[in-house]
């Protein structure tokens, strides 16, 4: 078949299209394509179609899909995966460290193994040990790099509620930006890691002097993380099925398209046939709204704990 006889697939007109914004510079890396809702808009093809024409693009290389920003031109591959013949820095900690989180950004946690980043390093893998104790202490750092990546502001603005709005956003940024995080934070077993023990401290006395007992400062400083890292969690766990199964969110509902039909035209489930895709898909709105609603309870809370004069 020729593109030029009307009779090329839809599909591959329309990753042509998206292809020429790539190459031409229109869309760059880390841009956001057109979702497969908005190419049926543009290009009134058949929702398979556009999600044919994407997974193109990935086979391709030329996207990625990320769960919570969609389908986004990927960026070029580090030169280190290049080759070359350039000189290859000295070989430090920091730079394994780097590069460590390079490699869990963009391929998941068991991706950055200590074999893998001496490839990516170009060193013999034994030559890592000489600057780190093993894995654990990779793990160690690579949160310690996060979080010192994310710091709190010192005093912060004025008023709890405002305090831990913030601190609650600046741990879903870190959580939203390397997806991997969630699995090493732990409210049980936590890490001794200084820069997140101060996220900790600072969301305690963002919480003191407001009247409550130490025991409940406690359990809402942990509460409120948990919150966090549980919608987190969840947008970890969709990053994974994507890398495993090659299949994007859109896809997975694509394939499920006529079972939900038939499910929600049975008329058993009235309510849920009403849920605004947006509102289920957005976890950055989500994460929104619980938190203000958490904060919500609190200030009933405290409103409950102060004399009427100081409320």
């Amino acid at each position: 078949m020729s593109a030029d006889d009307g009779s090329e697939p839809p599909s591959l007109r329309v990753a042509a299209a998206i292809r020429h914004r790539i190459t031409s510079g229109a869309l760059g890396p880390g841009d956001r394509v057109p979702s497969t809702r908005q190419l049926v808009r543009d290009f009134g093809v058949a929702m398979a179609t556009a999600t044919r024409a994407l997974a193109l693009l990935r086979d391709e290389g030329l996207v990625v899909s990320r769960p919570g920003s969609g389908t986004v031109v990927r960026a070029p591959e580090p030169p280190s995966r290049r080759g070359g013949r350039s000189p290859v820095p000295e070989l430090t900690a920091a730079r394994i460290v780097a590069t460590g989180l390079a490699v869990a950004d963009a391929e998941g946690l068991e991706a950055a193994s200590m074999r893998r980043l001496a490839a990516e390093l170009g060193v013999a893998p034994m030559s890592l040990y000489r600057h780190l104790a093993g894995r654990e202490e990779l793990e160690l750092l690579l949160v310690r790099a996060v979080f010192r990546r994310h710091p709190l502001p010192d005093p912060g603005p004025s008023g709890w509620r405002a305090k831990l709005e913030l601190v609650s956003r600046v741990q879903w940024q870190a959580y939203r930006r390397h997806p991997w995080l969630s699995e090493l934070v732990s409210l049980t077993r936590p890490l001794l890691v200084p820069e997140a023990m101060a996220h900790t401290e600072w969301t305690l006395r963002a919480l003191d002097g407001l009247g409550l007992p130490a025991a409940e400062r406690t359990r809402e400083a942990i509460t409120l993380a948990s919150l966090v890292r549980g919608l987190a969690a969840s947008a970890a766990a969709e990053t994974r099925a994507e890398r495993e199964t090659g299949q994007a969110n859109d896809q997975w509902w694509v394939a499920l398209d006529e079972e939900v039909r038939t499910l929600m035209a049975s008329g058993r489930y009235p309510h849920l046939a009403a849920v605004p895709e947006r509102a289920v898909q957005d976890l950055d709105a989500l994460l929104e709204h619980a938190l203000a609603r958490h904060l919500d309870g609190l200030a009933t809370r405290l409103a409950g704990t102060r004399p009427a004069e100081e409320r």
